[in-house]
């Protein structure tokens, strides 16, 4: 920087403000490319460490590097809102990649709700599809995402919300389910036809739409995640 404060170089337009501004890195009044300040850079680190594949090519990408940054971070402990910050993310979701979860198991039931582009249903997707859900929040289901597990799905309410008051999950907002539990949702559903014609043969009609409305509501899930409700 105390090498460009003097040079004679002309002003560039800002893009956002439209205001004249300077810029760090730039030769014979051009900016310098981003290849050239971070690939360039970084192949050379390569061959200065001997990380070159048979042609000699560096083995180490910025990409490359730049996920395995992200990487030590959540590691390490960092904030998620530190990796964002680092990595220039704009939205928790897509720092959500680099969350460690020791057990393989929960991870990978974790990346089917919470992971980038993860098919999803409920009333809860919304939030998790946004990007809405905070940093502190996603460190807790992280941390805790095996309490989250219902019968046919998971249910993202925080411990700051206090305990959920409804037994129907189906309807809550804070309902997601995969197809992971697709199975599963068409035996409830199935279920819940059966129950609604014993309740026709006994002429009990409010028990009727209710087991019908149940069956509906799975119906829909099923459609959300691209599921046919009997299976074909």
């Amino acid at each position: 920087m105390a090498l460009r404060a003097d040079a004679p170089d002309r002003w560039f337009t800002d893009e956002l403000t439209g205001g004249r501004v300077r810029h760090l890195f730039v030769v014979r009044g051009r900016l310098i490319s981003a290849y050239y300040l971070f690939e360039t850079a970084l192949q050379q680190a390569c061959r200065n460490a001997g990380l070159v594949d048979a042609s000699g090519r560096g083995t180490i990408s910025a990409h490359r590097f730049r996920h395995t940054l992200g990487t030590q971070l959540a590691e390490r402990g960092a904030k998620l809102d530190t990796i964002m910050s680092v990595l220039g993310h704009q939205s928790p979701g897509m720092s959500m990649v680099y969350a460690r979860i020791s057990d393989p198991e929960v991870l990978r039931d974790y990346q089917t709700v919470l992971g980038p582009g993860a098919l999803i249903a409920g009333p809860g997707a919304e939030a998790v599809r946004s990007g809405t859900l905070s940093a502190d929040a996603i460190d807790w289901l992280k941390a805790n995402f095996l309490k989250t597990e219902l019968e046919l799905g998971h249910c993202l309410r925080l411990p700051e919300e206090g305990p959920c008051e409804c037994d129907l999950y189906l309807a809550c907002p804070r309902f997601v389910t995969t197809p992971a539990y697709a199975s599963r949702l068409r035996e409830r559903h199935s279920v819940e036809l059966r129950l609604a014609d014993d309740a026709r043969s006994r002429d009990w009609p409010r028990e009727v739409e209710r087991h019908c409305a149940v069956a509906a509501r799975i119906e829909r899930l099923l459609a959300d995640i691209g599921e046919d409700p009997l299976g074909g």
